[in-house]
């Protein structure tokens, strides 16, 4: 079958990839002039395969209203736009932040991230994938306020292998949080949890599509209209173009539901906007080999070989991905007073990007309403965790075999 894949991030050549192992021929479709240069570029670097709670919970609307009021120090910040289709997304999320809520929909993205993890073993040891900073190093939740760890070991799944630490055993774990001792509470430790590097690993997925002769690559080229003849999509438009196909995957981020509109298909998908630094290191001996994540102040810290990746914010109010200066000083701040030894933070190279979410925090995988249509989008800042599986079980389902684990509560029809 002849298959188009529109967005060339993490999980489009995820699904790229997948179909064309499966003998599916694919055209791969990319606006920018490369692949995985928005949301994929610099992100976290954590595989976060057990530590999967959704941002929608109990208690986070308050405790959101207080992040607020620190200002350009606020994990969360909001901006109201006259906007209908944000306001209804955070109508949404409102709605979602229950306890029940968000244990069912934590125990859907478990599901998922294990066999994602599985998925990506499998290419690395099956087709010697490598090149991408991969490590199995673990993940450290360190908490510095006691209610947040109480909140956090309530939430731990008995299925994660997650374990409950005090701040000594923190500093066994991670030699590197020892400055920070007497701030310490506790932390959450997932020894199975690994890093790479996402930019790396699309551009190593890249060099092995183009190996095949089932893969066709279209960069520089936006979609123009999806032509449709009664409940199919026939052809992608490309300028003045016409691609035939068999099937079509839409996995292009915040920019799906604009594409989707127009065939009465409204995503509820809103951009969750997003920094990171990438800091040259200096000491190897004074950054965190262990995925630290700070639960407090909402920063992520990921060693990638000579680099430490320090990811953190969210921002609630736009569609546009341009840095705010404040933000990033926030960041290095943020950083060096937790790291200080890393590297120099002033010289780190900034980026900003945009998580495509849904209000609960679960993607949407499969059918789409339309019958070859297919979806793969909303996967929040868990994209590069969850890439592996949701391709996996995508291209299992076009292919017409059952997947390997339940789409309960990860598609658009559910």
């Amino acid at each position: 079958m002849r298959i188009a894949v529109i967005g060339a991030g993490v999980i489009g050549l995820a699904t790229a990839y997948s179909l064309v192992r499966q003998g599916h021929n694919v055209e791969l479709i990319e606006r920018r002039d490369g692949v995985a240069l928005e949301t994929s570029f610099a992100n976290g670097g954590q595989l976060s395969y057990r530590y999967v709670s959704p941002l929608a919970d109990a208690g986070v609307p308050l405790q959101a209203i207080g992040w607020m009021l620190r200002g350009a120090d606020a994990p969360l910040r909001f901006r109201p736009r006259a906007s209908l289709h944000q306001w209804r997304w955070c109508l949404q999320f409102l709605l979602a932040c229950r306890r029940s809520v968000n244990r069912r929909n934590a125990a859907h993205l478990l599901r998922l991230a294990l066999h994602s993890q599985q998925i990506l073993r499998s290419w690395r040891e099956q087709d010697q994938l490598d090149g991408f900073a991969w490590r199995a190093n673990g993940k450290l939740v360190i908490y510095r306020d006691q209610h947040s760890l109480h909140k956090g070991a309530a939430a731990i799944d008995d299925e994660s292998g997650q374990r409950l630490l005090d701040a000594a055993q923190c500093i066994d774990v991670e030699p590197a949080l020892a400055p920070l001792a007497s701030s310490l509470h506790g932390g959450i430790y997932s020894p199975g949890d690994e890093v790479a590097d996402c930019h790396l690993f699309c551009t190593e997925l890249l060099r092995r599509l183009r190996a095949s002769p089932a893969f066709h690559l279209h960069t520089g080229q936006s979609v123009s209209a999806l032509r449709t003849e009664g409940k199919r999509v026939r052809a992608v438009v490309l300028g003045h173009d016409d691609v035939a196909i068999d099937h079509l995957v839409v996995a292009a981020g915040t920019g799906s539901v604009g594409l989707l509109r127009p065939l009465g298909i409204d995503l509820p998908i809103y951009p969750l906007k997003g920094y990171s630094l990438t800091v040259a290191l200096a000491d190897q001996n004074r950054v965190p080999q262990t995925n630290v994540t700070d639960y407090d102040n909402k920063v992520v810290y990921a060693r990638l070989d000579d680099q430490l990746r320090v990811a953190a914010m969210v921002d609630i109010g736009g569609w546009g991905s341009a840095l705010d200066h404040k933000r990033i000083a926030t960041l290095q701040r943020l950083a060096g007073a937790t790291f200080p030894d890393a590297g120099d933070y002033r010289h780190a190279r900034q980026w900003a990007g945009l998580r495509p979410a849904t209000p609960e925090g679960t993607p949407l995988i499969g059918r789409s309403g339309i019958d070859n249509l297919w979806l793969n989008v909303g996967h929040g800042s868990l994209g590069f965790t969850l890439a592996c599986g949701s391709a996996d079980l995508l291209a299992s389902e076009i292919g017409g075999s059952p997947p390997a684990v339940s789409l309960q509560g990860l598609s658009l029809t559910c």
